[in-house]
């Protein structure tokens, strides 16, 4: 197989009664004596994997007591800062991978007319990453724009078995109005296909794996195999063990390891869902059978989904929503506080030191659920580079300070090499830029070669030691 320089395709999978494996990289995908960089694999598998992340609310560093004492962006910029009084105090072990940039503004989420005012957290997810302002109304009707991973996965992702994948973790209502006249679509959704079509997020764990790893098989084959708690593996041992004859010792291994790392992912499935069927009080009565109680729980095997999902090439586009605006939650021990501290509420600080200081420790409580990506990133291997090298992660915020409901000085953050286009342990200000200016860069970053983006200004260079001053007026 080797010495003639046939190779096993990228997209090669095993399929068994209800099952489809795709395969995690392999040097059995490389011709022999070809060099990585020139073969037809590496072109295609290195194109970046993106994820962006939301998490509502702002930040406690995004007010005007926070600014001063840098609860959310530190005081330098450049590669020489501290993050030690900052929420992102996590990110520390991987501040290689980190581009911290502060002072942007989301134009698209303010009123623009005055029946728009007070509606601002109805508005912000669906600018998030569209940066277009959405038309009010709680009909059908509804209008915002293209989101960046949409375009993203349009122009450079169809050739991937599912182009792109939406992930929330709590519960959405995209039929209907809301408040302040918005239809709940514009609260509950992150990822736009275009102007009109909303995609709507999973919640449930389990029905992202089934739509990874159970392609094919019906609602009563899956119904029956959780049941009976089996594995999804076991249709496919045989083609598994058979597929093994093939590789060498190396690959053997890897795909060993990928192997496991899904029936991990299921075996963790299924002991949430017996917790959830055996009569125990639940946190989330109401969430589906395959969602955590926890939020914790919850976030670390969607990324571990997410992981699969890039280590398979099976999508390299994530959205991921944390939260939703104006929810109350807890979040047991995140602040390190006595008693739990409701996230909306406490986000409403009144610019007092005292309360901004527990809104701080929600937001780096928040943050501090990105490490476990990383880290999954950087443990997989692929060709010459881990997967963190090749990834593009977003983490931010559309509101700034939500005691005001503003939206100047977001929370924002980038992780990742995204395939060596970007530098890292960099903290660039930009006070007063556009959002769209970080994301049509974004956009640049991942091969999609645009000039402009909603209201960008121009493409913001993220591997430049920059400060600036824009002219918009900011509070």
């Amino acid at each position: 197989m080797f010495i003639t320089q046939k190779q096993i395709s990228r997209r090669t999978v095993l399929k068994g009664m209800g099952v489809t494996l795709a395969l995690p990289f392999l040097d059995a995908m490389v011709p022999a004596g070809k060099a990585w960089a020139k073969t037809a694999t590496a072109q295609q598998v290195d194109r970046t994997r993106l994820v962006a992340m939301e998490m509502v609310h702002g930040s406690a560093g995004s007010a005007k007591l926070g600014l001063q004492h840098n609860m959310w962006s530190p005081a330098a910029t450049g590669t020489h800062f501290d993050l030690s009084p900052t929420s992102l105090t996590s990110l520390e072990p991987y501040r290689e991978y980190l581009t911290i940039v502060s002072g942007t503004r989301n134009h698209a989420a303010e009123a623009w007319a005055a029946p728009e005012i007070g509606g601002d957290h109805f508005r912000s997810s669906s600018t998030y990453l569209t940066q277009a302002h959405p038309y009010q109304t709680e009909g059908s009707n509804i209008h915002a724009g293209m989101s960046i991973d949409q375009i993203y996965a349009k122009e450079r992702c169809q050739d991937t078995a599912i182009p792109s994948m939406q992930l929330c973790i709590e519960p959405v209502n995209t039929g209907g109005g809301c408040a302040y006249g918005y239809a709940c679509v514009y609260m509950d959704v992150l990822s736009w296909a275009s102007p009109t079509e909303p995609l709507p997020a999973i919640r449930d764990p389990r029905a992202v794996f089934n739509q990874m790893f159970g392609l094919g098989g019906t609602p009563q084959d899956r119904a029956q195999r959780q049941r009976a708690n089996a594995s999804i593996l076991d249709g496919i041992a045989a083609q598994v063990a058979d597929f093994k004859q093939q590789l060498g010792p190396q690959d053997r291994v890897k795909l060993g390891d990928y192997v496991d790392s899904v029936r991990e992912i299921e075996r963790r499935l299924q002991l949430v869902e017996a917790h959830n069927r055996s009569g125990e009080q639940r946190n989330l009565p109401e969430a589906p059978i395959g969602v955590p109680d926890t939020f914790h729980d919850h976030v670390h095997l969607m990324m571990d989904l997410i992981a699969a999902a890039f280590q398979a090439d099976l999508t390299r586009v994530f959205s991921f929503k944390l939260a939703l605006d104006a929810i109350g939650r807890v979040y047991p021990g995140a602040t390190g506080k006595s008693g739990d501290a409701p996230f909306h509420p406490t986000s409403h600080h009144g610019e007092q030191l005292d309360k901004l200081r527990l809104f701080q420790g929600l937001n780096t409580y928040h943050v501090s659920m990105v490490p476990y990506l990383c880290e999954k990133l950087k443990h997989i291997q692929e060709g010459d580079r881990n997967l963190l090298e090749k990834s593009l992660i977003i983490y931010g915020s559309p509101m700034g300070d939500s005691n005001l409901h503003n939206h100047v000085h977001l929370p924002l953050f980038l992780m990742g090499h995204a395939n060596g286009r970007l530098k890292g342990n960099r903290h660039i200000r930009h006070v007063g830029a556009p959002m769209s200016d970080v994301w049509l860069s974004a956009l640049n970053i991942l091969g999609v070669e645009k000039q402009t983006f909603e209201d960008s200004a121009a493409p913001m260079n993220l591997n430049e030691n920059q400060v600036t001053e824009h002219t918009t007026t900011t509070a």
